[in-house]
């Protein structure tokens, strides 16, 4: 069997919780993490009817995209849909746990499902993710730094885009004076000390920092390991919100229009037009993506996709793009697919389902 808590890490191995925004309010929302699991329902939406679903199929942990709990609760009186929800996932011992803009921030995420759904090619983030990452600075003996090396990058350090195990070093010559009551590795205390030394760098996502100076301090020959911490501003090439890609081929606007409303199950959308100008390079956004209009623009894309457009915020278009709205709902029901493929494969032990409740509270009229 495996625990709430196990599923919940693969979960946020692929989508760390502090790539959340700080309005936001993923995680275990309900719930025991020691818990042992009998099954799994991956949803959008957690409400009232998707808990019957998980009762009727014999599971104890919802996962979903939208957090039930997002704002302050002062009262659990059933006085609505959130607050009903709770007492019912409490009540039936049913965990919800929710990876929301965590999973939207990252590469494989919300905005990766949507532009496999598209079928665009040639796929990155839009709009990188700055000051997540961290840079380790630290002094070993020539004959132990490979052995660091392997720590720190079993760790999570060294990822820079499509490489891995990167790092940097130069050699030098340390030089230390152990105390009386030092047990120094190298030399003898009282007396002064020289040694061959590399200085190793590594960069690594702040959120690994403290697996990482474990696995420096574990790994590491010395008594007192010198090293440095540097928060940086580069921007994080593995974090980010939107992704920007291109079409097989360039359509036009009718076409692309035809094209978007078959590969992403549409009933209808709103948008604005762009003519007679050919439409190939997309960027994509799930949920509420006007924010995102001016980076687009400035990125060369021909349309974005996103949902939640107010009627001003079309205006930012200003013929330049074509802004896509095909609905909150619809841009990122796939989501529960990333956690269905993320459990089945890692949990082949129990069942996980996608739940077949449609929970847009939005119905439509033409």
């Amino acid at each position: 069997m495996a625990t709430i808590k196990e599923v919940i890490e693969k979960i946020e191995q692929l989508a760390p919780l502090p790539y959340q925004e700080s309005y936001d309010n993923a995680g275990l929302q309900t719930g025991n993490p020691a818990t042992d699991v009998s099954g799994v329902l991956v949803t959008l939406d957690c409400n009232e009817a998707v808990l019957e679903e998980a009762l009727k199929k014999g599971c104890n942990l919802v996962v979903a995209h939208h957090p039930v709990i997002f704002k302050g609760i002062k009262q659990l009186t059933g006085g609505n849909y959130v607050e009903r929800t709770i007492i019912q996932a409490i009540q039936n011992n049913i965990a919800i746990y929710a990876a929301h803009t965590n999973l939207d921030n990252v590469v494989q995420g919300v905005n990766t499902k949507i532009a496999d759904k598209m079928g665009l090619q040639q796929q990155r983030i839009l709009v990188n993710k700055p000051q997540t990452l961290m840079q380790l600075v630290t002094f070993v003996p020539v004959s132990s730094t490979e052995q660091v090396l392997q720590a720190l990058h079993q760790a999570g350090a060294g990822n820079i885009g499509e490489y891995s195990n990167c790092s940097f070093q130069v050699q030098g010559t340390g030089r230390f004076l152990p105390s009386e009551q030092a047990n120094p590795t190298i030399g003898k205390p009282g007396k002064a000390e020289e040694v061959a030394e590399n200085r190793l760098e590594v960069i690594f996502p702040a959120h690994r920092q403290h697996a990482v100076m474990a696995a420096l301090k574990k790994a590491h020959p010395y008594e007192e390991v010198a090293h440095y911490l540097y928060a940086l501003e580069n921007q994080n090439q593995e974090a980010g919100i939107g992704v920007l890609g291109e079409l097989p081929k360039a359509l036009s606007e009718e076409a692309f229009l035809a094209y978007l409303k078959s590969k992403m199950q549409l009933q209808g959308m709103r948008y604005t037009s762009v003519g007679a100008r050919p439409i190939k390079k997309i960027a994509v956004c799930g949920g509420a993506g006007s924010f995102l209009i001016k980076d687009a623009i400035r990125q060369g894309a021909d349309a974005l996709v996103t949902g939640d457009v107010k009627y001003h915020e079309f205006f930012d278009a200003d013929s330049k793009i074509m802004v896509a709205d095909i609905g909150h709902y619809e841009s990122e029901v796939f989501t529960k697919e990333i956690f269905y493929d993320v459990i089945s494969k890692n949990f082949p032990n129990f069942a996980v389902y996608l739940s077949e409740v449609n929970t847009n509270p939005i119905r439509y009229t033409f």
